[in-house]
């Protein structure tokens, strides 16, 4: 009898070390898959920020000795008006990136949704997310022919009448941050559209259907149902596209490279031109900073604010 309650404890035993054994391979197995990716998002994202976190805090033209700085860096950008304004033009192209394709997105999303389900919707779909797949250089590119003083839109303005209203665009003090935000617009509407679009078809018909019994317009519907309803994938867009916005470099870099004057110059902008134009490694270093510390702020909210409405 003793001999046979021992057996299947020691085979118990025995199995619960072979199945941790099992799972410590597994595990091993799967930290060296992730290895070399590991690897590379130190070198390249973590160093590079705790460099720059500590060039933040030095005068360094990026060859010479480094001098302590302290945070003269940090205070020189809020004192400079030109390096405080690019923070500004930042969150003014913020209504542009992100909340005009959001709401856009959201009502084309809604209409093809509703209009053209079918084939016509797909081919809508496609020509709107075009532009995610052209180089955001081309985009620039292509736009500032467009909005050139020759270019079509002043044509088309002078063929209905409007040739008061034409100017170059890109070139005028007071339009050229709407025409760069117009091209952010043109840029980010298809991925706002196709993603929203993609949570609709997830969404229970019987509601619709439930909501039309009861006499509702495709306007209430639109307000009681589909965006309530899609508050995750509206978080998602929301976030992508502020970060889209704080974040921008090379349409603005193409398009007007920060001008006329400092009037569409963002902090992508400045950073470049402080780092690689006038050797200000430290200046620069402490405006990175900040930019990242400002998509965090701006960001982190609207992330949690997304995950507990999707709860």
């Amino acid at each position: 009898m003793i001999t046979s309650n021992k057996r299947p404890a020691s085979l118990a035993i025995s199995r619960w070390v072979s199945r941790s054994k099992a799972a410590h391979r597994e595990i091993v197995i799967g930290w060296l898959f992730a290895l070399p990716a590991l690897l590379m998002y130190a070198v390249f994202v973590l160093l590079p920020f705790v460099l720059s976190i500590r060039y933040s805090f030095y005068r360094w033209n990026g060859i010479g000795d480094m001098t302590w700085a302290g945070i003269d860096n940090y205070r020189t950008i809020l004192e400079v008006p030109s390096l405080l304004g690019t923070i500004s033009n930042a969150f003014r192209l913020v209504v542009y990136f992100s909340f005009i394709p959001v709401t856009l997105g959201l009502v084309v999303a809604s209409v093809m949704q509703r209009v053209a389900p079918g084939r016509l919707g797909a081919t809508a779909r496609t020509v709107l997310f075009l532009p995610q797949v052209i180089p955001l250089v081309a985009a620039g590119i292509i736009w500032g022919w467009l909005l050139a003083l020759p270019g079509l839109i002043n044509q088309i303005l002078k063929l209905v009448g409007f040739e008061s209203y034409t100017r170059a665009w890109l070139g005028d003090f007071d339009w050229a941050l709407p025409a760069v935000g117009l091209i952010g617009i043109w840029v980010l509407l298809g991925f706002c559209t196709v993603l929203l679009w993609t949570g609709m078809t997830r969404l229970d018909p019987a509601l619709y259907e439930s909501a039309r019994i009861d006499g509702a317009s495709w306007f209430t519907e639109f307000i009681k149902i589909t965006v309530p309803l899609l508050k995750h994938e509206i978080g998602v867009c929301v976030t992508v596209t502020v970060i889209a916005a704080l974040a921008a470099f090379d349409i603005v870099y193409v398009s007007t490279a920060g001008g006329p004057g400092n009037s569409t110059a963002v902090p992508g902008i400045q950073i470049y031109i402080l780092a690689f134009t006038q050797q200000r490694i430290g200046l620069a270093s402490a405006l990175a900073v900040m930019l990242m510390v400002m998509v965090l702020v701006v960001v982190l909210p609207i992330q949690r604010l997304s995950r507990e409405t999707a709860q």
